[in-house]
């Protein structure tokens, strides 16, 4: 359907009122926007290819720009978005540190035989073990891809509300991500040491289900606080 300028106004108009624009800036929003879309069919250009398609778009992008939109903080939309982000690299990481541990790639063997006189002979043959380069590595490419996965979580929360402090909160969550990311990584390693030596033989059983858990809990926290010093909670406009 072909947009023209009473539905271009119309949808406009729906907009501010749904973001709660007071009723003479909606009107003089509104005269702005009528004097624009006439003056550019006078010189032969469509409302859709003045307002570029998106209406929506543009009528927040006016409330932007005037400092009328809220800053709202979202503090648990961000935390559960980052968490949504983090969780296949957390798992990922706790699948290469047990096939670490378990040496289900480990080439060395161990026999035993019994000799006429009766001695028992036990043969060990060591062999370097794949599995512990391959759990460096895994590690590594599970940090690379929760920082990618991670950010772009909290981009798209951030995209379907239009916060006007999107762009501010990616800056500042780019740069602290590798910090968080490492922090979490430092509290998986701490969960892991804790179960090796203090739950013991039972130690799976703790660590498959806290590691996970103590990891997407710090990338969740790390992220909020991201955007808590993004967004003070004073209402702010920009």
């Amino acid at each position: 359907m072909t947009l023209t300028v009473e539905n271009a106004i119309h949808q406009a108009v729906e907009t501010w009122n749904r973001l709660e624009v007071d009723e003479d800036t909606a009107e003089e929003m509104t005269e702005e926007l009528a004097a624009d879309l006439t003056a550019a069919a006078a010189d032969g250009r469509s409302v859709t290819d003045y307002l570029g398609g998106d209406v929506e778009a543009l009528a927040t992008s006016w409330e932007v720009e005037r400092g009328l939109l809220p800053v709202h903080q979202r503090l648990k939309e961000t935390a559960f978005a980052a968490a949504t982000g983090a969780a296949i690299p957390a798992f990922a990481a706790l699948l290469f540190w047990w096939i670490s541990a378990s040496h289900l790639l480990d080439p060395s063997s161990e026999s035993l035989t019994t000799t006429l006189d009766g001695h028992a002979l036990r043969e060990v043959r060591r062999f370097p073990d794949p599995g512990v380069p391959l759990m460096w590595l895994g590690w590594v490419a599970c940090l690379l891809t929760a920082f990618f996965f991670v950010r772009r979580a909290v981009d798209e929360s951030l995209q379907r509300p239009r916060d006007p402090a999107r762009d501010a909160t990616m800056r500042a969550l780019t740069k602290a991500l590798p910090l968080i990311l490492l922090a979490a990584a430092l509290v998986a390693c701490a969960i892991g040491v804790f179960g090796a030596y203090v739950i013991g033989y039972y130690q799976l059983l703790f660590i498959a289900p806290v590691a996970p858990a103590g990891m997407i809990g710090t990338v969740a926290a790390g992220a909020a606080w991201v955007r808590h010093r993004t967004c003070p909670p004073v209402t702010a406009a920009l």
